[in-house]
C-alpha cells in the first residue's frame, strides 16, 4: 500500500449472508471486538439488519449482519429473509458465509439466488476448526464449482483464525468516501434497540426448548433519572397463555432471573446502573402484524 493509499479514508457496506447458524454474528462481534449482535445456539435468532462499524486502518466497513436465509412460513420469515436480501443487494461487498460442515440443501438454494441476481460475492467458509483440514479443500471447490465467487475465506469465527486477513480484504473492497460514523462507535443501534435484544437473548439462552420462536421483546419506556441511572420497561410478547405461564416460572421465578440477567448485561453494555421492569403479554400473531414488524425493524 501507498502513502497516498494509507491516507485515503474509505467506507462502504458488506453484507453477510447465510443460512441460520452459519455464525454470521459470531464473525460480527469478532471483528468489532465487542458484542453486537445476538449468538445463541438456535437458528434465526438475528431478526432485523444490524449495522456494525468496523475499523481498518484508514477503511471503515459497515458491516450489514443479516437475518439467515431460509424458507418463509409466516409474515416475520417473510420479513426476515427480504432484510437480509434488500441488505445484499445494497452492499459494496457481499460475502456468503457457510458452516463447512454442512453444505446443505438450503445452502445451495442461497448460492442459486445470489447466481440469479448476478451478485458478486465471496465465499467464508466458517468452522474451520470442526472439519479435519483434508476436507476443506475439496467443500471450497464443491461450492465455487455451483457459483464462481470472486475469493475464498476460510475461517472460524469462534477461535478467530483467519478473521483478521477477511477483515483486511473487506476494508481494501470499500470505495473512497468520508466516513459515515465516529472512529471510536461500533454500532448504528438505538439503545432501546440493544436493550430489547439482551433481553431476548436471555430468553434464549434460558428457555429454548420450551419457546422456541415464539416470543420477541420491545423496550416500551427509557426514563433517564438524574442519579445517571436508566429505567427501562419491557414487555416480552408471546403467543399463547401456556407461553406466558413458561416465562413467568413458578411464582415469578423465571421471570426475576431472565430480568437480573439481562440487566447485569445491560449495566455492562451501557456503563450505568439500570433498573429493570418486565412483563409478559400475549398476543396470538404478533409474528404477523405488520405495524409490530416495522418496529422491530423489519419491513414486509
Amino acid at each position: 500500500m501507498t502513502a497516498v493509499e494509507a491516507t485515503t479514508k474509505r467506507c462502504g457496506f458488506a453484507a453477510i449472508l447465510g443460512a441460520p447458524n452459519a455464525g454470521k454474528s459470531t464473525l460480527v462481534n469478532k471483528l468489532i471486538g465487542t458484542k453486537i449482535s445476538i449468538v445463541s445456539h438456535k437458528v434465526q435468532t438475528t431478526r432485523a439488519r444490524i449495522r456494525a462499524i468496523y475499523m481498518n486502518g484508514q477503511s471503515q466497513v459497515v458491516l450489514v449482519d443479516t437475518p439467515g436465509i431460509f424458507k418463509p412460513r409466516r409474515k416475520l420469515d417473510e420479513a426476515m429473509v427480504g432484510n437480509a436480501w434488500g441488505g445484499a443487494t445494497e452492499a459494496d461487498a457481499v460475502a456468503l458465509m457457510v458452516d463447512a460442515r454442512h453444505i446443505t440443501d438450503e445452502v445451495k438454494e442461497i448460492i442459486e439466488t445470489i447466481k440469479a441476481q448476478n451478485l458478486k460475492a465471496m465465499l467464508i467458509l466458517n468452522k474451520i476448526d470442526l472439519v479435519p483440514a483434508e476436507k476443506l479443500l475439496p467443500i471450497s471447490e464443491e461450492l465455487n464449482a455451483l457459483y464462481p465467487f470472486t475469493e475464498t475465506f476460510m475461517v472460524s469465527a469462534q477461535t478467530g483464525s483467519g478473521v483478521e486477513k477477511l477483515g483486511s480484504r473487506l476494508a481494501a473492497l470499500m470505495p473512497e468516501g468520508e466516513w459515515l460514523y465516529p472512529e471510536d462507535q461500533t454500532a448504528d443501534l438505538n439503545l432501546r434497540f440493544l436493550a430489547s435484544e439482551i433481553t431476548r437473548e436471555k430468553i434464549y439462552e434460558r428457555l429454548h426448548e420450551e419457546l422456541p420462536y415464539a416470543s420477541t421483546v420491545e423496550t416500551e419506556t427509557w426514563e433517564e433519572r438524574k442519579d445517571g441511572s436508566v429505567k427501562i420497561q419491557q414487555v416480552v410478547f408471546v403467543a399463547r397463555d401456556s407461553q406466558k405461564a413458561i416465562v413467568l416460572g413458578k411464582g415469578g421465578a423465571q421471570i426475576k432471573l431472565l430480568g437480573q440477567l439481562a440487566r447485569a448485561e445491560m449495566e455492562e453494555s451501557f456503563g450505568r446502573k439500570v433498573h429493570l421492569f418486565l412483563f409478559v403479554k400475549v398476543r396470538e400473531n404478533w409474528a404477523e402484524d405488520p405495524e409490530r414488524l416495522r418496529m422491530m425493524g423489519l419491513e414486509l
